[in-house]
C-alpha cells in the first residue's frame, strides 16, 4: 500500500505543490486583529479542500476566529487530527529573503510563512486523506478533523470549544501536530509535552523614578526583584520553589528507557546556540533528561529603570519580571501558582506582585500506547527505520485540552517540519523531500490505524 501511494505521490508533485502554495499565500496572522475577512476565507479554502478530499467539512465558531471541522470514514475506531490554519507574523521582513506569503523554493527547500508551522502538516494530512482514499476507497475508521486558528496566540478560545463539543470529538486517538526530523533527518515521534505557568513578578519602589543620589536610602524594585528571583533558582543553577518536586509525577521505567534510546548531539545543540556549555556544565545525557523530564523557572524578560543609550542616573519606581515554569507531568498551573505565591511570602517577600497571565497543563501518552506504536510503524512502512520516540517535548501548548482533559491518548508525529526550518523566524522553510514523504507517511498512518 505505501508503496502503490509513493508512486501515486511521485506522479502529482506538481499538484500537491501547487495546492499547498495556494494555502500558503493566505496571510492568516491571528496576532493581527485586523484580519477578520481574510481569516474567513482562510478557513473556508481549508473546509472546501477538505470536502474535495471526501470529508464532511463545516465551520464551526468560537469567540475569536473560526474552527474548521470535518469526518470521514466510517468504522469502531476513531482517530482525531489536530492542526492550525493560522501562522505568526512574519517580521522582520528585511530579514527575509523572499517574500514570506509568496512561496519560492530554493535548493529543494520551499520558503514561506507557516509552511513547517503548520500549513505543510494540515495540508499533507489532507492530500493524504484524498490520495488514500482514491486508491483504496473510503477510511475503514473515522477521522475527524480539528483545525483551528489560533493556536499561535495561545488557542484562547480552544479550551472552550472542546468542553462544548466533547462528544463531537471523542476518539480513540489523536494525531497532533508539531512533529519534525532531527537534525540527523530522524522522525521524532513526541508523546506529550509540559505544561506551562507564565507569571509577571511585579515590585514598586518610589512612585515616581528617583535621582540616584537617593540609592542608598530610597527602596530599589529591580533590586527587590533580584533578591526574590534568587529564592526560586540558587547559584548553582538549581530551582528552589518550595515544593515544586512534590507535585511532579516520577518518569516511568518505559520513559527512562526511553530517553537511554535517544541520539542527543549535545555539541551539535551547543554550537548552534554559540555557547562552550550548559547551564550547570550538564553532561549530555544530564542535559537531554532535565530538557525531558524536569521543570524550569525561565526568566524571559526583566524590565525595570532606564535602558537607552547613554546613561541616565535613577533609581526606578517599579520593575517587573515574566517568568515561564515548565512543568512535567503532575505539576498543574493554578497550584504551582499558589507555590509562587506562598514560597516569597515565606521569604518576607510580600510586597512582591505575582500576576497570573497563562497557564496550560501537562499532556502525556505512555510511549508503549498503541498510537504511538501506530507513528513507528508508519515510518517503517515508508521505509524510515529511524523513527526516535520522545516521552515528551521540552515545548508547551493546548495538548492537554485533548490528551489530559479529554483522556485521548495522543501522539506527535509527521515530520514536515525539521530542526533547521527556522519556525516562528524570518526564513521559514520545509524540505520538499520532507514534504512529499509526509503526505506519504500520513497515508500510511491511516491504513495501520485502520488495521
Amino acid at each position: 500500500m505505501a508503496q502503490d501511494l509513493g508512486e501515486k505521490i511521485e506522479g502529482s508533485k506538481d499538484e500537491l505543490l501547487a495546492e499547498l502554495n495556494e494555502f500558503l499565500r493566505m496571510p492568516s496572522i491571528s496576532a493581527r486583529e485586523d484580519g477578520g475577512a481574510e481569516f474567513r476565507g482562510c478557513a473556508e479554502w481549508v473546509r472546501d479542500k477538505l470536502r474535495e478530499a471526501g470529508a464532511e467539512a463545516r465551520i464551526m465558531e468560537t469567540d475569536g476566529h473560526p474552527v474548521v471541522y470535518a469526518e470521514a470514514g466510517e468504522g469502531e475506531r476513531t482517530l482525531l487530527s489536530y492542526g492550525h490554519y493560522d501562522v505568526q507574523p512574519p517580521e522582520p521582513l528585511e530579514l527575509w529573503e523572499s517574500d514570506p506569503f509568496e512561496p519560492e523554493v530554493r535548493d529543494g527547500e520551499l520558503f514561506a510563512r507557516g509552511v513547517a508551522d503548520d500549513k505543510g502538516d494540515v495540508m499533507a494530512r489532507i492530500q493524504a486523506l484524498k490520495l488514500y482514499t482514491e486508491e483504496h476507497g473510503p477510511l475503514p475508521f473515522k477521522l475527524k478533523f480539528l483545525i483551528e486558528g489560533e493556536e499561535e496566540v495561545g488557542s484562547p478560545n480552544l479550551a472552550a470549544f472542546a468542553r462544548k463539543n466533547k462528544e463531537l470529538l471523542s476518539a480513540d486517538a489523536c494525531l497532533w501536530e508539531g512533529s519534525m526530523k532531527d537534525d540527523a533527518g530522524r522522525p521524532m515521534v513526541f508523546c506529550g509535552t509540559k505544561g506551562m505557568a507564565y507569571v509577571e513578578l511585579r515590585a514598586r519602589g518610589a512612585s515616581h523614578d528617583l535621582h540616584s543620589m537617593y540609592g542608598g536610602i530610597a527602596p530599589n524594585p529591580a533590586w527587590r526583584l533580584v533578591q526574590a528571583l534568587r529564592t526560586i533558582k540558587d547559584e548553582r543553577g538549581e530551582v528552589t520553589l518550595d515544593g515544586l518536586d512534590a507535585l511532579a509525577d516520577p518518569p516511568s521505567d518505559k520513559d527512562l528507557e526511553a530517553i537511554e534510546r535517544i541520539p542527543f548531539d549535545a555539541e551539535a545543540m551547543k554550537a548552534s546556540w554559540g555557547v562552550e556549555s550548559f547551564d550547570r556544565e550538564l553532561s549530555e545525557r544530564d542535559a537531554l533528561r532535565e530538557m525531558l523530564l524536569r521543570p524550569t523557572a525561565n526568566i524571559a524578560g526583566f524590565h525595570s529603570g532606564y535602558g537607552g543609550p547613554g546613561s541616565k542616573t535613577i533609581v526606578p519606581g517599579e520593575a517587573y519580571v515574566k517568568m515561564d515554569f515548565r512543568l512535567v507531568s503532575g505539576q498543574s498551573p493554578g497550584p504551582v501558582l499558589e507555590l509562587i505565591r506562598s514560597h516569597l511570602r515565606k521569604r518576607g517577600f510580600e510586597d512582591v506582585e505575582v500576576v497570573d497571565l497563562h497557564g496550560v497543563e501537562a499532556a502525556k501518552t505512555p510511549v508503549d500506547a498503541p498510537v504511538v506504536r501506530t507513528a513507528v510503524e508508519a515510518w517503517r512502512a515508508v521505509g524510515n527505520e529511524e523513527a526516535v520516540v520522545y516521552p515528551t517535548v521540552g515545548g508547551s501548548g493546548p495538548t492537554s485540552l485533548i490528551a489530559t482533559e479529554l483522556g485521548i491518548p495522543t501522539v506527535m508525529a509527521g515530520s514536515v517540519a525539521n530542526i533547521g526550518s527556522r519556525i516562528h523566524s524570518p526564513n521559514e522553510s520545509a524540505r520538499l523531500a520532507d514534504y512529499y514523504e509526509a503526505v506519504r507517511y500520513f497515508a500510511a498512518f491511516f491504513g495501520r490505524f485502520a488495521a
